[in-house]
């Protein structure tokens, strides 16, 4: 009987530790993204299509990216990581992210970030931008979406 109520003491211990244990365990800060395409007019806009989303976790210093997209107009052809110069604002480049070079489909990257990059992450500067054949010129550029927690 001692035995007994020792174990189930020991048992309920470590059902009121164990939960944090698994969120501190998995650790990383989350983001998401809607991706979808900015409104244009003209002649650009019957090719300016689709729409997508994407997560992001930033474990350490590594951002692991994955999203999907559908309905564009042609097939893509690059996706990018890039930081805005300001939140909402767009602005250079940060890497290049694998993709689907299809209508649908697939965008996925780990990007190793700088102390300074985080600062962006986390301020709410750091954006996915998709291109394909028919997007907007000079780039091609299709879809966006901000990574926000």
């Amino acid at each position: 009987m001692m035995r007994t109520l020792a174990l189930v003491m020991a048992l309920t211990a470590l059902g009121w530790t164990a939960p944090a244990v698994p969120l501190a365990a998995q650790g990383g800060e989350k983001y998401t993204a809607r991706l979808g395409w900015v409104p244009i007019s003209g002649a650009d806009r019957a090719n300016v299509t689709g729409k997508g989303s994407a997560t992001a976790t930033l474990s350490g210093s590594m951002l692991t990216i994955a999203g999907t997209f559908e309905g564009l107009a042609a097939p893509a052809t690059l996706a990018r990581l890039h930081r805005g110069i300001a939140k909402g604002a767009r602005g250079p480049e940060v890497t290049d992210l694998t993709i689907t070079k299809a209508v649908a489909g697939t965008i996925s990257g780990t990007v190793k970030m700088t102390p300074d990059l985080i600062d962006y992450l986390r301020q709410g500067r750091l954006y996915i931008q998709v291109h394909s054949e028919k997007g907007v010129a000079p780039d091609g550029s299709n879809l966006w979406g901000w990574l926000l927690r």
